[in-house]
């Protein structure tokens, strides 16, 4: 039995052979000629003469001149109640208790009633803008002529999972690339001591599907997020091990180097192995300057208090702490800052929205506020957009009768910086806050946006991935688009 031309089956025993050697050796050489094909058609086929240039966090230029040039998210998991923060709603009040006429869609059990629910709290107007918000965020309203405030945000799911994937990556499922990663892959970090994207989660624990919001996906895991602690050690696995000298590390260090770039030479299409090989250089930069980053006592007291970063209510506290860290790290050139309100799904409340909208605008309306102020005061707000959003937002009807269930229909947000609108108001909903009724703005278009402020065509920053261009809004699909009434 002949493998290819004048070489046997027993040449071959007991010496290693490559699957690409066994494609190009067997069957006449078709299973190679096929596998090049598709290196080929994938853009993952190297040169013959050279590496392939692989993943990078090199800082790249955008598509065209934009104002932003880093972006932090405020994550608010769980779906904050728009009609008792964003968007008041008179008939929604006078009808309080009344049975609403258009069925809600209801995710769980006990809004089977269909009343109307009013908001608990008064709403007032703030700014030279004068536009209203509830008297729960006066820290939100002393900065509300900075804010574009989006009233007709919407979701493709009510459920928890999918609706933060969607809010990640702009689909409903897992697998594919996050914004942030998005960001990382388009425009690298502008500090090559640094990740591009990082995540700062809630020490006491993970938000509800929190880690499907960094994934690299399909794009090389270089460009997923790096999570910082801001309790105890503030990077995992950054330091040697306790006994281990400074010269044996860096000949362990060294010797892998070697090992990894022979076989990097060997397998130029591996992008895993190329994207390893970045993260080990990464690590090793970091451990002479994340710390510096990190070191929070050069801090006056005047920032400390306007985050409110001694009060009394630690989780408030813990939260000015990851929004003040927020600002540090795009100061330092990175590109992409996720930051968690909190643990689990903080603003999901099916009963008791008063006492819980209460402990949550305590938590979140000062240190979100405070980011803003301290961006501006050190001229970064211009050219850092702040995104402050949950997955979904509530319906208009009550559930059990103290609480509200899900609405994927609408929702609010809000974003500051980065040349967006400054005091005003996009969208709207209806009359009982159910339904966007103007100005819709769905997950990609958001990205599509912001996308628009940092330089960058969401429809020309693609990927390929399985024989098609992949792209972070999946335009042709979705029909996203960028809301220039949203851009200044």
């Amino acid at each position: 039995m002949k493998i290819d031309a004048g070489r046997s089956l027993s040449e071959f025993r007991g010496a290693p052979c490559s699957r690409r050697e066994m494609l190009a050796r067997s069957g006449m050489g078709f299973g190679g000629m096929a596998l090049s094909y598709m290196l080929q058609r994938d853009r993952l086929l190297g040169g013959a003469s050279k590496v392939a240039a692989g993943p990078s966090l090199d800082s790249r230029p955008p598509q065209f001149a934009g104002k932003a040039r880093a972006v932090i998210q405020l994550v608010q998991t769980g779906g904050p109640s728009q009609m008792d923060l964003f968007d008041r709603k008179p008939e929604l009040q006078r009808r309080h208790g009344q049975v609403y006429e258009v069925k809600a869609e209801s995710f769980q059990k006990g809004s089977e009633e269909n009343k109307l629910l009013g908001a608990h709290h008064a709403f007032r107007r703030y700014g030279k803008c004068g536009l209203e918000l509830s008297v729960l965020l006066p820290h939100l309203g002393s900065i509300i002529d900075d804010v574009c405030l989006v009233r007709s945000m919407v979701s493709a799911h009510n459920n928890h999972t999918e609706a933060i994937l969607m809010l990640s990556n702009g689909k409903i499922f897992p697998g594919r690339p996050t914004f942030g990663a998005w960001i990382s892959y388009g425009l690298g970090t502008e500090n090559q001591n640094l990740p591009a994207f990082v995540v700062l989660r809630d020490p006491d624990g993970y938000a509800t599907s929190g880690g499907f919001m960094s994934q690299s996906g399909w794009l090389p895991a270089l460009y997923g997020g790096t999570e910082f602690n801001t309790r105890g050690i503030a990077i995992h696995n950054l330091q040697p091990p306790p006994g281990v000298s400074a010269p044996s590390r860096k000949s362990d260090l060294d010797f892998l180097a070697k090992l990894n770039e022979s076989h990097r030479q060997d397998y130029p299409e591996n992008s895993e192995l190329e994207t390893r090989i970045r993260n080990y250089e990464l690590a090793a930069r970091m451990q002479l300057n994340a710390e510096n980053v990190l070191d929070f006592t050069e801090e006056t007291r005047a920032t400390r208090a306007l985050y409110g970063l001694d009060n009394s209510d630690p989780k408030t506290a813990s939260y000015a702490l990851r929004c003040l860290m927020a600002r540090r790290l795009v100061e330092a050139g990175v590109r992409f800052v996720q930051v968690f309100v909190g643990d689990g799904q903080p603003w999901d409340h099916h009963a008791n929205i008063n006492g819980g909208l209460v402990e949550m605008c305590g938590r979140s309306d000062q240190p979100s506020a405070a980011l803003i102020k301290d961006l501006k005061s050190r001229g970064l707000l211009d050219s850092t957009i702040v995104m402050w959003a949950g997955e979904f937002g509530r319906l208009p009807v009550s559930q059990g009768g103290s609480g509200r269930d899900h609405n994927k229909f609408a929702g609010s947000l809000w974003l500051a910086g980065g040349g967006l609108r400054q005091g005003y108001a996009h969208g709207a909903t209806d009359d009982f806050g159910y339904k966007a009724v103007d100005k819709t703005v769905t997950v990609t278009d958001l990205f599509a946006t912001v996308l628009h402020q940092m330089g960058i065509d969401h429809q020309r920053l693609t990927y390929p991935h399985a024989g098609r261009a992949e792209s972070v809004t999946d335009a042709p699909v979705t029909g996203a688009r960028v809301h220039f009434e949203m851009v200044a």
